[in-house]
């Protein structure tokens, strides 16, 4: 009997798919959840080894065996060809626009269906050496693709008159929130913390986007407020040493650590006093809701992206970006609250896992036009 499945390919750079990245954790979600006897699941690694993605029942690795994009592309056209998957999908931007390069010369019925983690204009500006380039390449290919998931209305809103994508392909699908894993890992393992604080946590890569200098910049006037204030920095990356030495330097050294990527960040949001989110952009950052679910407040910055559109007065500050002094009146501010009973933490009905894996869903089985 034919198989009459439909048959995905995921796309992801990295070695194994672990918990680190936002992009990471949807991709992660949807290989766990989605239905095995609706799908027929693939997942290409730049070059796989054992890790997490091996872990996942039903799921194919493919190893493209490159350590650059770049140099991966011939590799990516020979799988979709002999694999002929109904949907190729990827949401990390760099994969993106190499699987739109690539899309000539896959199989013509191929779907081709992208997700966009962060709101662009900014991002490209801040973080790339040519924004202007990286601009023009994203407006002359996510238009050809099939469909664009965003993470945000104001997502939606940009890509469509920013970068000209028809707006009859671009749809917002939220990220999907485990909150029962959350609430059940966040009781593991006991308080992390010592000392009587306030515990401040702020969790994501080690990059300039995610605005751990500007919180370190802040400490100094939270801590003239809370002399034993600490602040914890959940993560690692290209940025770790210089922000150790900046802690130093502003003689904060004895109040801020370092715990690394660690296995269960959810123990830490649990007992920390509030969540900082310092970032400069971001599209939909799971660490607020995942704050939320375990019923801490955040002090989040106002940049761009999605945080206003899970905010409420009550669990979320927000606060100018890319303002230390700003940041720290936040944080201040949101210490001196006492209206939040974090024994019944927020409803976060719109983040659902059941109901976003079913979005997915509805929308990797679609055909072709």
């Amino acid at each position: 009997m034919k198989d009459r499945r439909k048959r995905l390919l995921f796309m992801f750079p990295f070695s194994s798919l672990g918990l680190s990245g936002g992009a990471q954790r949807v991709l992660s979600v949807l290989l766990h959840h989605l239905d095995r006897d609706r799908f027929e699941l693939h997942l290409a690694l730049l070059r796989a080894r054992k890790g997490k993605a091996d872990e996942i029942p039903g799921v194919t690795v493919h190893d493209l065996d490159f350590s650059r994009v770049r140099y991966a592309l011939p590799g990516l056209i020979r799988l979709v060809r002999n694999l002929r998957p109904d949907t190729v999908f990827s949401n990390i931007g760099h994969i993106n626009l190499a699987v739109l390069l690539c899309r000539p010369f896959f199989p013509r019925k191929t779907r081709i269906v992208i997700g966009e983690s962060t709101t662009l204009t900014v991002y490209l500006k801040q973080a790339t050496r040519h924004p202007r380039m990286w601009m023009a390449l994203h407006r002359q290919l996510y238009k050809h693709a099939d469909k664009v998931v965003c993470l945000s209305e104001a997502m939606k809103l940009e890509l469509a008159e920013q970068f000209h994508v028809p707006r009859e392909k671009l749809v917002r699908i939220y990220n999907p929130l485990d909150v029962g894993m959350i609430r059940s890992c966040a009781l593991l393992d006991g308080n992390p913390f010592a000392g009587p604080g306030p515990h401040l946590v702020a969790a994501g890569r080690f990059v300039r986007e995610k605005g751990n200098d500007l919180l370190l910049d802040a400490m100094p006037q939270v801590r003239v407020h809370h002399p034993q204030a600490t602040v914890t920095l959940l993560g690692e990356g290209p940025l770790e040493e210089e922000l150790k030495a900046q802690a130093q330097r502003l003689s904060i050294g004895d109040a801020v650590s370092f715990p690394g990527s660690v296995q269960n960040p959810w123990r830490y949001f649990r007992h920390a006093s509030l969540v900082i989110v310092p970032s400069r952009v971001d599209g939909l950052p799971y660490v607020p809701l995942e704050s939320l679910a375990v019923g801490t407040p955040v002090v989040a910055a106002d940049c761009p992206g999605a945080v206003r559109e899970i905010t409420d007065d009550v669990w979320i500050s927000l606060v100018p970006p890319e303002n230390p002094g700003a940041l720290a009146d936040g944080i201040v501010s949101a210490l001196k609250r006492t209206q939040v009973d974090r024994e019944k933490p927020p409803q976060l009905e719109k983040f659902n896992l059941a109901q976003i894996v079913e979005q997915y869903s509805s929308l990797l089985d679609e055909n072709k036009n």
